[in-house]
């Protein structure tokens, strides 16, 4: 694995505020856990702590931050999977939620929020709101997630989960995420859930300083590399990859650009 730094990273404050801009996010997520498949969510955080010490060599680490545990036994998965499907939704594997799109990999999930390594009250963007899972366990986290998704029957099945779930502080909206949420910029975090041969520089622009950039780089239909890309405080970048992962792509008038 080649990086531009050590793949280590620790989960610390971001140092700034952010400014409202008067949107209708109200506090934190309100979604209590649910005791319906407690059990298989438990057992599902017990796998992807497992994997976690798997992999620590690539992580730099061989635990989650707290906040991410927390979030993935309290996510009730099954609500974000196609009703066929609700019997797999705690196994640790991508599960398809139609339009030739997927729900990630928990393990996959849980190390790209762990990766973001925001705090409670920053604010994160989104690109690719897909099942809303992603979104959901960021708002556990009690992030402020502003999220795209180009698919409008995914956009609005993603709203009206994360609504009937309680999820306050999450926003979606149907376009091209590519060019991120500039209204709502800078973002202490922005995760990507689908893969590109470069990282889009409007997100890049809209990150703010000392923030973190998370999405797989590299060619559809091969391996990507998972990478994150910090913002320093002058405003340069520096670039990990942290280990190989394969996502759909990003799609959009403007991937192109």
């Amino acid at each position: 694995m080649k990086s531009g730094k050590s793949s280590s990273f620790k989960t610390k404050p971001l140092g700034r505020a952010v400014a409202s801009l008067g949107l209708l996010l109200l506090g934190t997520a309100t979604c209590s856990a649910s005791p319906e498949y407690a059990s298989e969510r438990e057992a599902l955080v017990r796998e992807i702590e497992r994997q976690v010490v798997a992999t620590r060599l690539e992580l730099g680490t061989d635990r989650l931050d707290p906040k991410v545990i927390t979030a993935l036994g309290a996510v009730p998965r099954h609500e974000f999977v196609p009703p066929a499907l609700r019997a797999n939704a705690y196994a640790n594997v991508p599960l398809p939620i139609g339009s030739g799109q997927t729900i990630s990999q928990p393990y996959i999930v849980a190390i790209m929020s762990h990766l973001l390594g925001v705090q409670p009250g920053d604010r994160v963007y989104e690109l690719g709101t897909g099942s809303g899972y992603q979104a959901a366990i960021l708002a556990e986290m009690g992030v402020e997630v502003y999220s795209v998704e180009i698919v409008p029957e995914l956009a609005e099945r993603a709203r009206e989960t994360l609504r009937r779930l309680g999820y306050k502080n999450v926003k979606v909206r149907t376009g091209d995420g590519y060019l991120g949420w500039p209204e709502a910029a800078p973002f202490a975090g922005i995760v990507v859930t689908a893969a590109a041969d470069h990282v889009p520089q409007p997100l890049i622009d809209q990150l703010a300083p000392e923030g973190r950039l998370v999405m797989p780089v590299g060619p559809a239909g091969w391996v990507q590399q998972l990478v994150v890309m910090e913002k320093t405080e002058d405003g340069t970048l520096e670039r990990t990859e942290v280990l190989p992962v394969q996502f759909v792509p990003v799609t959009g008038p403007s991937v192109g650009d």
